[in-house]
């Protein structure tokens, strides 16, 4: 009877499947042809991409479980425990390539939802499922992939109504603190996200749940930090990143600083970027006593200082360095490395350190320096040139969501103040890096797919009303 029953069902689903099929199959293609360039990537480049040294003190904060004092939080560590059963690192960034295809369904789903036709739809994912570059990103034992995902997902509850619930505000604001506890910029987002909710009138309730819901697990990470390092905090290094920002531009005549944070003036070392500062042995805050770390607290007044001193050299750095994204060919910065957005026939290596070979102990015996195997790493060297995102691409995308924000309606607005708070957060907390624009492109992607469409439908509506009458 059951068997008849399915049987006779079937014929009835067939239809509606196809129906499905037909207004996706756009969408449905380039997903497709996004999972397979992954399963590719995943054939000509193994096991995964390993960075030295940030991959690494991932995988040993997965494996110690406490909080680092240092610039990385917890929430990347986290997924690495939860994979560290499998011991592969290769499974790691398999996962990844799962999630940048869910980043592009999610982007999908909210234009369609939105009214979108499912051609533009579809067009407006393909910078984040077909770039070569998020192939990359997500193929390396990074944070980034996951605080895409978090961010995008977030973006996507809160305008799934016209109006967010305080249910979808409770779950957005768990997103974004999840995507602060993945990388700290996330946390100025979070601020920016409950102004633009403000500024749309979500309701208070809305505005309240945002904030109580993100503020639980904030808080209780920063207690969690302050057992660990003696301060209630997300990072032990927020200070230092904003020190190193000044260095290209503080003057020490013009700021003035008390003897205490005298120390931390420019001395003499000449970096061609900020964030080399950090880094740089000869670098004042390298000379103190007790490290870069211990003297998080300092070089956080220092900046702050140089900043109010000296406020237009710091937006003019800012500024200049955020304007690197836009260039047709992408600009080395420091200028004597090159941007690392591309595949290459040659085998990565390791340095010879302790941390490495512990890590390959204890975390994943597949931990080895990457290595392509052809022909795949082939095709993938050849397919990221007409993919590479090119930054004029990024410019038009941020000015027509700027155009779509101003808009009656302002369906823009969110996405695109998120993409902007993306772009300029970590080059006016540290430095501009090739791989912090990538999180862009989802948002702004997503806002110039909704302030089209709302352009193209009111010149529709306005022309109906000009023949009605």
């Amino acid at each position: 009877m059951l068997t008849t029953d399915l049987a006779a069902a079937a014929p009835r689903h067939r239809p509606a499947l196809r129906t499905a099929v037909s207004r996706h199959r756009v969408f449905l293609a380039v997903l497709a042809f996004a999972t397979a360039i992954r399963v590719i990537t995943m054939l000509g480049y193994r096991p995964a991409q390993l960075y030295w040294y940030d991959s690494f003190t991932y995988l040993e904060t997965a494996i110690r479980m406490t909080p680092s004092g240092a610039f990385h939080p917890i929430g990347y560590p986290l997924l690495l425990r939860l994979l560290w059963p499998f011991h592969s690192v290769q499974l790691v960034v398999a996962v990844q390539h799962a999630m940048g295809l869910a980043i592009g369904v999610l982007i999908y789903a909210l234009l369609r939802r939105r009214c979108l036709p499912g051609w533009a739809a579809a067009l407006a994912t393909t910078p984040q499922l077909l770039g070569a570059a998020f192939l990359r990103l997500e193929h390396s034992v990074l944070s980034d992939t996951q605080f895409m995902l978090l961010v995008v997902a977030g973006v996507t509850v809160l305008m799934w109504q016209p109006r967010p619930t305080p249910r979808a505000a409770a779950v957005a604001g768990l997103l974004f603190a999840l995507a602060a506890l993945t990388r700290t910029i996330a946390l100025p987002l979070l601020l920016l996200v409950f102004l633009v909710l403000a500024l749309r009138r979500a309701g208070w309730r809305p505005l309240l749940a945002l904030a109580l819901a993100a503020a639980v697990p904030l808080a209780g990470y920063a207690a969690w930090f302050r057992a660990e390092h003696g301060r209630f905090a997300l990072s032990g290094a927020d200070g230092v990143a904003l020190w190193a920002r000044t260095m290209t531009f503080a003057d020490c005549s013009v700021i003035k600083p008390p003897p205490d944070l005298a120390p931390l003036c420019p001395n003499g070392t000449v970096l061609d970027a900020a964030s080399e500062y950090v880094w740089a042995p000869t670098a004042s805050i390298n000379l103190l006593p007790g490290g870069r770390y211990a003297n998080n607290d300092r070089a956080r007044a220092f900046a702050i200082r140089a900043i109010l001193a000296q406020p237009v050299d710091y937006l003019r750095d800012v500024a200049r360095d955020t304007a690197i994204a836009f260039a047709w060919t992408p600009i080395a910065h420091p200028r004597r490395v090159t941007p690392a957005y591309g595949f290459s026939e040659r085998p990565s290596a390791f340095p010879d350190q302790p941390l490495i070979e512990r890590m390959r102990r204890e975390y994943a015996p597949d931990i080895r320096p990457l290595r392509p195997v052809r022909p795949y790493s082939t095709f993938l060297v050849a397919y990221q040139y007409p993919t590479h995102l090119r930054g004029p691409l990024l410019a038009a995308l941020l000015l027509a969501g700027a155009a779509g924000s101003l808009r009656r309606g302002r369906a823009a607005l969110l996405p695109w103040a998120v993409a902007v708070g993306l772009l300029v957060g970590p080059v006016a907390v540290l430095d501009f890096d090739h791989r912090y624009v990538l999180p862009v492109y989802p948002l702004a992607s997503l806002a110039a797919a909704l302030a089209l469409h709302a352009l193209l439908t009111g010149r529709r509506r306005r022309a109906t009303a000009a023949r009605s009458r």
